[in-house]
């Protein structure tokens, strides 16, 4: 035994689009949507009216009715079309392409200059290595020399 037809409607605040079928599955699928309209309740079964008499006499086709567009206009209409994405354009492309290549040189630039400061470090570590061997043997020297006048004094 075939479905009873019920009647579902849907409206973007344009247009309305009034479709009989026989689910809430089918009423998106006439309408062009993934989405689940009904759960965030923008679709709705339809009350009665002008756009259901004319759905139920075409089921499955859409019933189209200006609500802020061509208001009051009711016609049989396709499923809105969604906007296909396009791809990328030339310029941003190029841009990309010119980003890339600052980020290159960026990075070249900046490994250069931590290789300096790496070699400078290092210069410093070799003098602070040398400035503490020279202060241990003047320390040292004094420390005898100090060592040698005590002795002098109390032996």
């Amino acid at each position: 035994m075939a479905r009873a037809l019920k009647v579902f409607s849907y409206s973007d605040g344009f247009h309305s689009w009034t479709v009989a079928a026989t689910s809430r599955a089918k009423a998106l699928e006439a309408w062009g949507v993934k989405r689940d309209l009904f759960k965030d309740g923008s679709a709705v079964e339809a009350a009665e009216g002008p756009d259901k008499a004319a759905a139920l006499k075409a089921p499955g086709e859409l019933i189209e009715r200006g609500l802020s567009v061509d208001i009051g206009k009711v016609e049989k209409t396709k499923a809105p079309r969604a906007m296909k994405k396009r791809g990328p354009g030339a310029k941003d492309l190029a841009r990309i392409e010119a980003l890339e290549a600052e980020l290159a040189k960026l990075d070249a630039e900046q490994a250069q200059e931590t290789q300096t400061l790496e070699a400078r470090r290092a210069g410093l570590e070799r003098e602070a290595a040398v400035l503490a061997g020279h202060q241990a043997k003047a320390a040292d020297a004094l420390r005898a020399k100090l060592k040698a006048a005590r002795a002098k004094v109390s032996g």
